[in-house]
């Protein structure tokens, strides 16, 4: 019989926990992306400005919670160049999280697709992709 605690070990045996973890940073990142989104739009700033402000943010967050929580024993001391270098190789594979969105949704709506099902069909790829960056490049350490 399989308890809940069990199914948790499996979890953490089959290094779900660290993904598990992501997904969790994943959507503190998107809650303050959209939420400051939301909030700039509010105050009148431009919608191209709106984003691009609440996109940064939601790096910032990620990055917080990537290099605290999920990622915390791969992440470099501070103050040290391989934590300049994380940070650059962080935000970097945020971009390519960034041209992928852009290119599924634009591929999916030239498609025929809903612009939302391209876009959530584009969460899901760049979510996957920027987690294995993230996971084999930019934390290499933590996969040891």
């Amino acid at each position: 019989m399989t308890t809940p605690v069990t199914r948790m070990i499996g979890l953490v045996r089959r290094g779900e926990a660290r993904w598990l973890n992501y997904l969790f940073a994943s959507g503190l990142a998107l809650g303050s992306d959209a939420g400051l989104f939301l909030l700039l739009l509010d105050a009148g700033l431009r919608p191209m400005a709106a984003s691009a402000i609440g996109y940064c943010a939601g790096i910032l967050v990620h990055w917080l919670v990537s290099s605290r929580l999920v990622f915390a024993d791969g992440t470099a001391a501070r103050g040290t160049g391989e934590r300049h270098r994380q940070k650059w190789l962080f935000v970097g594979s945020a971009l390519v999280g960034l041209a992928l969105t852009t290119a599924i949704v634009g591929a999916g709506t030239a498609l025929g697709l809903d612009p939302r099902l391209a876009k959530l069909a584009a969460i899901v790829v760049s979510f996957q992709a920027t987690y294995l960056l993230r996971r084999h490049i930019v934390f290499r350490a933590a996969v040891a």
